[in-house]
């Protein structure tokens, strides 16, 4: 079993309020979580109305496959109408690196 993670910051530029933003945050981790079957949660800069962090997280049998998700994920999110692509963090874990189990 590998785990794999990806961390994306987003701006959202046009966002007035985090009323504005919560709307645009919605949009997006629902898109990824039912096209993708991945886990999305906002991680960080909850308070700051145009800036969104999001924490993405994959299961897979094989390494490649869930790096390849992951960089799937983020092109998507690279090409996206509203929300900036600013930058992104992944790693890929095989389950004998969490546990020693």
């Amino acid at each position: 079993m590998h785990v794999g993670t990806l961390k994306v910051k987003l701006f959202v530029r046009e966002s007035r309020s985090l009323k504005d933003k919560r709307q645009v945050v919605r949009s997006i981790t629902e898109r990824l979580k039912n096209g993708f079957n991945v886990a999305v949660a906002e991680v960080a800069a909850r308070d700051h109305h145009q800036q969104v962090v999001l924490g993405i997280a994959a299961v897979g049998d094989e390494a490649a496959s869930v790096k390849s998700m992951l960089d799937t994920i983020a092109n998507a999110l690279r090409s996206h109408p509203i929300a900036e692509f600013c930058s992104s963090e992944s790693a890929v874990l095989d389950h004998d690196q969490m546990t020693n189990d």
